[in-house]
């Protein structure tokens, strides 16, 4: 198991709360991050999957941005990039960076499908060379959502091409047979998982940490999987429940019964609030974790 002290930890891939207007709601944003600090995160992800960065344009993401490291140091930051042009991806990317960030997770590009790992390292090397001083990227497999998986080999290509730069990896594949090849040849790399239900396997195989959603409403549950490398079983058994649900949703249900604030359910575009029923369904759930 990778040493405690050259880990990567916790990051709360945090949600995105709205105002009733549809506009990012900064203060509700910073309580939140203050609150997952608070239980053991050790940084926090803006505008990942589960903070619906792909509905959130890039003015807005610069505005929270500054909002955000008003309150919090930015060196507890990253920030999700998705973009389908690299000089997109890199413009994304810049102003946290330039206020000192921490790392930046890049998700590849995800119009055109069924593209070769040539094409794929030609998009990735031109996206990190439009990033004005580029540093702490994390590449970000999800092939459920993007449909553009990384396989192990390119992942080896861009980090003999981007020495310092490339940082490591989020599998969000859910798929162990990938991961367990990932850990396996790129022990350099901080491998971060982000699927609950192989976050402990994953640690105890030489893992750094995670990025995940569910750090959102129970990071202190998932501290044991972190640190120790410590199966939860209830934790995995709620995952599995989450998945009937749209995710992100989900995931905000869940906030707003934890924090008894229900502004927290606000969906962007495309998404939509999950229905009542199926958030009483998960509080429920949450509920009668030990």
């Amino acid at each position: 198991m990778r040493p405690l002290a050259d880990r990567f930890g916790l990051s709360c891939a945090t949600i995105t709360p709205f105002t009733a207007a549809g506009r990012v709601d900064d203060a509700r944003l910073v309580t939140h991050l203050e609150r997952c600090l608070a239980e053991g995160c050790s940084s926090f992800t803006l505008f990942g999957t589960t903070g619906e960065g792909s509905s959130v344009g890039r003015r807005e993401r610069e505005r929270t941005m500054e909002r955000v490291f008003a309150r919090l140091a930015p060196g507890l930051a990253l920030v999700g990039v998705m973009a389908n042009a690299p000089d997109d991806a890199g413009e994304q990317a810049n102003p946290l960076l330039d206020a000192g960030g921490l790392g930046v997770l890049l998700a590849p590009p995800t119009y055109f499908k069924g593209v070769p790992d040539a094409g794929l390292y030609d998009w990735f090397a031109r996206a990190i060379e439009a990033m004005r001083a580029p540093r702490g990227v994390f590449l970000y497999h999800l092939p459920s959502v993007t449909a553009v998986p990384l396989s192990v080999e390119l992942i080896g290509r861009l980090k003999a091409a981007f020495p310092g730069v490339v940082a490591g990896v989020k599998d969000s594949g859910g798929e162990w047979p990938y991961t367990e090849r990932l850990l396996a040849a790129h022990r350099d790399l901080h491998i971060l998982v982000g699927d609950e239900r192989l976050l402990a396997r994953a640690v105890r195989h030489g893992g750094s940490g995670a990025i995940n959603g569910f750090s959102n409403f129970c990071t202190p549950r998932l501290l044991p999987m972190i640190e120790r490398g410590e199966e939860v079983p209830a934790v995995s058994a709620l995952v599995d429940l989450l998945l009937r649900y749209p995710v992100t949703p989900g995931i905000k249900a869940l906030v707003a019964h934890v924090s008894r604030d229900p502004a927290y359910l606000r969906a962007a575009p495309p998404l939509v609030d999950l229905p009542e029923s199926d958030a009483r369904t998960l509080a429920a759930a949450f509920d009668r974790l030990p």
